[in-house]
Formats: C-alpha cells, sequence, structure tokens
C-alpha cells in the first residue's frame, strides 16, 4: 500500500513498511534495466550502501527478483565508498557482494569497484578513469543511481561543507570525514545528475526531519547536499516508509 505525492520531474512514493519499500525499489530496477536493454542493450547501475538498500540487495538476489534482471547485460558501479579494505565489514562493496552479488550469475569484469585500498586523491582519480574508460566517449550516464539520505543532509559522500559539495569539474571526488576519522571516494552531483534514473531510499522515523528539510527548506546545498540532486534530464524519485515521511502529510506544499 503506498501514497505517491507528485513533484515536477519527480516523483516521492510512500510506503507503509520498509520491506514494501525494498520491494518497489526491486521493481524500479527491474524496470530501469529492461527498458535500458531494450534501448541500448546494457544496464549501468550505481549501488549504494545503508541498512534499506540491504533489504533490496536480499530481494535481488532470490527469485521471482533475480530471474526478471539480465545480469550478464549488467554493469555495476558504486556512487561512493568507504577508504577500508573490500573485506571490511563498513565497505559498501563487501555489503553489495555479500547479499546481492555472490548469489547472481554476474560477469566479473561487469564490476567496477572503488580502488578504496589506494591513497585516497589516487582513488578518486583512478575510478574516474574507469567510469569515462567504460562509457568511452559519450558522457558518462548511469541509467540508475541509488541513493540515501543521512541525518545530517548527506547523500553519497556529499558532506555539508566539504570540498566535494562545490565540485564541478571532476566526476569523482575524495571526502574527509572528520567525525568518522575516514577518508571517502563519491561521485559528484556533476556525475549523479547526468543519470538517466536517481532514487532515494529513505526509511526510519530519524529521517522524518531531514527529509522534509530537503524537500522544503530554501536551496542550501553546502547545508543540505541532497539538495544538490537534480537530474538534468533524468527521472527522480524518493522512496520512503511511513516513519521518514510523517512530517510530509502535515505539508500543505512539498516545493
Amino acid at each position: 500500500m503506498r501514497n505517491t505525492i507528485m513533484k515536477p520531474q519527480s516523483e516521492i512514493q510512500i510506503f507503509k513498511t520498509s520491506a514494501e519499500l525494498a520491494k518497489a525499489a526491486g521493481r524500479l530496477i527491474i524496470d530501469a534495466a529492461k527498458n535500458a536493454i531494450n534501448m541500448r542493450d546494457r544496464f549501468v547501475i550505481a549501488l549504494s550502501g545503508g541498512h534499506t538498500p540491504g533489504q533490496l540487495y536480499t530481494h535481488l538476489s532470490k527469485p521471482p527478483f533475480r530471474d526478471q534482471i539480465p545480469w550478464d547485460k549488467t554493469f555495476v558501479f558504486w556512487g561512493d565508498e568507504r577508504c577500508v579494505p573490500q573485506d571490511d565489514e563498513q565497505s559498501n562493496a563487501h555489503m553489495a557482494r555479500t547479499l546481492l552479488l555472490d548469489h547472481i550469475d554476474i560477469p566479473t569484469t561487469n564490476i567496477n569497484t572503488v580502488p578504496a585500498d589506494l591513497p585516497p586523491i589516487k582513488a578518486a582519480i583512478e575510478y574516474e578513469h574507469t567510469i569515462k574508460k567504460f562509457f568511452g566517449e559519450a558522457p558518462p550516464r548511469f541509467d540508475l543511481i541509488i541513493l540515501g539520505l543521512g541525518e545530517n543532509g548527506h547523500t553519497a559522500s556529499l558532506f555539508p561543507q566539504s570540498d566535494a559539495v562545490y565540485e564541478n569539474t571532476s566526476l569523482v571526488r575524495e571526502v574527509y570525514v572528520a567525525e568518522q576519522k575516514m577518508f571517502r571516494i563519491t561521485m559528484t552531483a556533476n556525475l549523479i545528475n547526468q543519470a538517466r534514473n536517481i532514487v532515494f531510499l529513505i526509511e526510519g522515523e530519524n529521517k522524518a526531519e531531514i527529509l522534509k528539510t530537503v524537500l522544503t527548506a530554501p536551496y542550501q546545498p553546502d547545508k543540505y547536499p541532497a539538495q544538490l540532486i537534480k537530474p538534468e534530464n533524468g527521472n527522480l524519485y524518493w522512496y520512503t516508509d511511513n516513519k521518514a515521511a510523517m512530517l510530509l502529510r502535515a505539508c500543505r506544499e512539498i516545493n
């Protein structure tokens, strides 16, 4: 069961539970994959970390979802990554492998992880090179990018007041997150906004205030980096459960 709020060039869908949200996101991925393969003979997706994508990956790893995606024509990237070994539990790639990639028939050459074992600046440069090489002479445009929303308004690893928020040239940047005492690698808004489809997956009462703020507050991307995400020629979806959306229902209008 879901409610839908329409916005210009975007759509907010509210689901009763996080499980319903994850299944709906799975159906969105299946539709995007079929359309991309029909049009361009390949499907290019950027995954995210976090709890909600974890539920999604579990659904995608099993029938009936697993059997509806041509994995041999699916190419996987990540929107961001922590600078930790790939077998570290904090690694987004590790989570995706454990919950999804190790359970599907996808060629290893189709999986493009962030080289997080390199020094951060070099890792960002190398990952941008990988993306550019993959797309060749065409502009780098993903068919679908999955994003989350942090309680501080960050998305991917675009954190408030970080240099990456202001980046308008590079496709990938390194970011030092002081509160985590950790470097992270992230796609920039410059790259994310080229995608054909972008979906935010948001759940939990602890996200209600920031979701309302990002959607209704004046544009302050240095404070709320998620506001940077405005696809130039694509679809933007906000998939949220009832708890995360509870403050949206009190709004007369979503700006």
